[in-house]
């Protein structure tokens, strides 16, 4: 059996076993359970980015950023949008007098300060509006069109770039990506959208559907790209290795961390 074949069969094994699980907590437990499990999600991520961006040593940053990755979704459960503002900028600012608190060296590094406050607003900041998404109306619906706009596109990406993929998408980013996989993801994602949203969002009219999982879809996929940026400038192939045949944790939110906010403003702004 070939490495590729292996690393397939790995990835519909992990997703057939985390999938049901995933499929109960969303329809059968409140908010604060699944916002429980965003966090979870959220402390993964940022573990593995700290571990990416600082690799051994500082500690005192690292713990920053998983502590601030429990406080700012709680604060989206537990608040409003004015909660969620203030525990950003007074984050900011707690992590930079920190840091110059506890400056030893004449030669310090700055940028740790930097890596901190992008890992927050990147990872704890932005996958917190999946919690938002599930306090609005149709909250559990919104989440399960998100999962599909996201994972359906996904699976179209990868078959459809690995038997028809020719032309790169980001080949210095993300050699394995193609144009052709990208096209496959649009289509796939809006038709599935589409789908569901005719049974379960039938006063939405498809065309905004249809706007919503064109465009979400694109933003998805440079969101999945981003995510590679980073591991690329770091020389890593994965963030991690804790699902098999996916990768790290960050390997599977990277479009969903882009995703649900636009679908949240989407909601708001665009369909009301």
């Amino acid at each position: 059996m070939s490495k590729t074949n292996n690393s397939n069969i790995k990835r519909w094994l992990t997703g057939l076993i985390l999938a049901p699980i995933l499929v109960v907590i969303i329809l059968f437990c409140s908010e604060a359970i699944f916002a429980a499990l965003v966090i979870i999600f959220i402390l993964g991520g940022v573990w593995e980015y700290n571990h990416m961006v600082f690799g051994q040593g500082f500690a005192k940053e690292k713990i920053e950023g998983l502590i601030l990755a429990v406080i700012i979704p709680l604060s989206v459960l537990l608040g409003n949008s004015q909660y969620v503002l203030a525990i950003l900028a007074f984050s900011v600012g707690l992590v930079f007098i920190l840091f110059v608190l506890s400056i030893k060296e004449s030669n310090f590094d700055f940028l740790s300060v930097a890596k901190v406050i992008f890992g927050i607003m990147y990872i704890p900041f932005l996958m917190s509006y999946f919690i938002a998404l599930r306090m609005m109306d149709k909250g559990v619906q919104w989440i399960f069109f998100v999962l599909i706009l996201a994972f359906i596109g996904d699976i179209f990406a990868l078959y459809v770039g690995k038997y028809f993929g020719k032309h790169k998408l980001a080949p210095f980013v993300s050699p394995g990506k193609t144009v052709e996989g990208l096209a496959g993801l649009v289509a796939g994602s809006t038709i599935a959208c589409l789908i569901f949203s005719y049974y379960f969002f039938p006063e939405i009219p498809l065309w905004q559907i249809a706007l919503l999982a064109f465009v979400g879809s694109i933003i998805g996929q440079l969101g999945d790209i981003c995510e590679s940026a980073i591991k690329r400038t770091y020389g890593l192939k994965d963030a991690s290795s804790i699902l098999p045949g996916h990768g790290g944790i960050l390997d599977r939110l990277d479009c969903l961390i882009f995703i649900a906010p636009f679908v949240y403003y989407y909601r708001i702004f665009v369909i009301n």
